[in-house]
């Protein structure tokens, strides 16, 4: 049963590697390389939302070949502006690391 009040957010949006057909979800600057679960969950608490559920072991629908992950997160705004907040911080942690 499809639940209303939660948001489902995929690695596969933040990775820079795929095409958006195959389910990236913003622009190219706002993505880096094979993100991790680990790196997601960081960058969506340093955004300020809280995590409901996670899950590593699951499928992306658009590649079923590849293993990848989910955060689940409470409705609260929409979906295109929460990727693009939790994005940011992803890319700002990920420069960190690199320097």
């Amino acid at each position: 049963m499809k639940d209303y009040e939660h948001i489902v957010i995929w690695l596969d949006y933040f990775n820079k590697n795929l095409k958006k057909s195959k389910g990236r979800r913003i622009g190219l600057e706002k993505c880096v390389f094979d993100p991790s679960l680990k790196e997601l969950e960081d960058a969506t608490k340093s955004a300020g939302f809280k995590i409901t559920e996670s899950n590593d072991k699951v499928r992306f629908p658009r590649r079923p070949f590849v293993r990848s992950g989910y955060i689940v997160l409470p409705k609260g705004s929409p979906k295109t502006k929460i990727i693009n907040k939790i994005s940011e911080k992803l890319v700002s942690k990920r420069v960190k690391q690199s320097k």
